[in-house]
């Protein structure tokens, strides 16, 4: 399904006349913008396997079931490839994917009569002994030290027990951490695309970061 709408999309992009123009480009997400807008597949490909399996995590916080989850990401990408020649490089390529995303997955939640609110003013203070003043970990869990892809744990890979973990967040903690520490989002391009105060972000991967650490601690005490 991928491979053709690949295929459909870039037999329709525009190309590099448009407004997205080579003296605009420079550098990382430009220079990879230009690459799509003349429909260019490898860069499409680089694109899809950096975001997508995320994007499908991050949307199905917010729409259920993942059959709608995935339609859903698939017509962000569409949007994406018909639309790049808009993109001007004022923000991350993400966090401008993440937008056409978050409106697309709320549209589809209004729809079925759900509304997905990102802020959370629930008090971080328990988390200030797990968490330094710059949001790093005091303490890493021991497990932490050897988490490679290589590394099995109960039949499953370190990483396949903290995506696992993921999904079981609630929408505004998974949506902080997918968009702060897997895709590395500046702070404050996270809190517009969420509509969350600073604070409020902290708050939220504080919490999704200490269930993590604690799934991590639980794993390391079983082995």
């Amino acid at each position: 399904m991928r491979r053709e709408m690949e295929g459909d999309c870039f037999a329709n992009a525009p190309r590099a006349e448009t407004r997205v123009g080579a003296a605009q480009i420079e550098g990382g997400d430009r220079a990879l913008a230009l690459r799509l807008v003349d429909g260019d597949a490898a860069a499409f490909e680089l694109l899809y396997r950096r975001h997508n399996a995320a994007m499908i995590r991050f949307c199905s916080g917010i729409v259920r079931p993942r059959d709608i989850t995935e339609d859903i990401v698939q017509d962000t990408w569409v949007a994406v490839l018909g639309r790049i020649d808009l993109f001007e490089g004022r923000g991350s390529l993400a966090g401008w994917i993440y937008t056409i995303l978050i409106n697309k997955a709320r549209s589809r939640a209004r729809r079925d009569g759900r509304n997905v609110a990102f802020d959370d003013h629930g008090d971080g203070n328990a988390l200030a002994n797990a968490f330094d003043g710059r949001g790093r970990w005091c303490t890493l869990p021991e497990l932490w030290e050897n988490l490679t892809p290589a590394r099995h744990i109960e039949g499953r890979s370190v990483l396949q027990h903290v995506e696992a973990v993921i999904e079981t967040l609630p929408p505004a903690q998974r949506a902080v951490l997918i968009l702060r520490a897997q895709q590395d989002l500046d702070p404050a391009e996270i809190c517009a695309l969420l509509d969350i105060s600073e604070g409020n972000m902290r708050v939220l991967l504080h919490r999704a970061r200490l269930t993590v650490r604690n799934a991590l601690d639980r794993l390391n005490a079983s082995t």
